[in-house]
């Protein structure tokens, strides 16, 4: 004899009380996982900017040796002048045959655009100009005499404790230096 089993698509599925439930426990998972994740997109945000900056600034010493003649970097909101505008609009490097930090038929040889996210950027130096940097073909930055340096510092929106900063010394070489550096401005 043959015994006939029937098909039972009981339990086959999800009651609508089960999918409610995982949708409420996967809803409390993503409130906790945004927070770590916006913070981990403002970190990457800082160390892109602050790492363009660093190779923007090695690469106008080594055009500066290269031509054997004063590169500059300075602070330009339209890729074609220095200006009195902020470091955070953008900055652009140039050829400077006369060393005086300010565009006036040289060569532009890069340009980068203003800072994302917000975030704002300062200049400060010691026995110099806060305006521009200038290479000599030495690769020394012109104006700086021992223990002369000058000091960039990003700041993004929340704040001193994870601000970032690159120093550069009379030898001209920049380093990426930690928030707790005091000499890095304050946001």
């Amino acid at each position: 004899m043959f015994t006939h089993k029937k098909k039972s698509y009981y339990g086959k599925g999800f009651t609508l009380l089960e999918l409610m439930i995982t949708v409420v426990i996967a809803g409390i998972l993503a409130s906790m996982a945004v927070p770590s994740f916006s913070q981990a997109i403002q970190n990457n945000r800082m160390s892109t900017q602050i790492n363009e900056l660093l190779a923007t600034l090695n690469y106008a010493r080594s055009e500066a040796i290269k031509r054997n003649i004063n590169v500059s970097v300075c602070k330009s909101n339209n890729g074609t002048t220095c200006g009195v505008v902020n470091w955070k609009d953008g900055w652009l490097v140039f050829v400077d045959t006369d060393a005086d930090g300010v565009v006036d038929g040289e060569d532009v040889l890069r340009v980068h655009k203003g800072l994302s996210g917000g975030n704002s950027m300062a200049y400060s130096v010691t026995n110099t100009s806060d305006t521009f940097v200038s290479y000599e073909s030495s690769g020394e930055v012109e104006g700086f005499t021992p223990p002369s340096k000058g000091i960039f510092t990003l700041c993004d929106s929340r704040g001193d404790g994870e601000k970032k900063g690159i120093e550069i010394s009379s030898t001209g070489r920049g380093r990426v230096v930690p928030h707790t550096n005091s000499d890095l401005a304050s946001c």
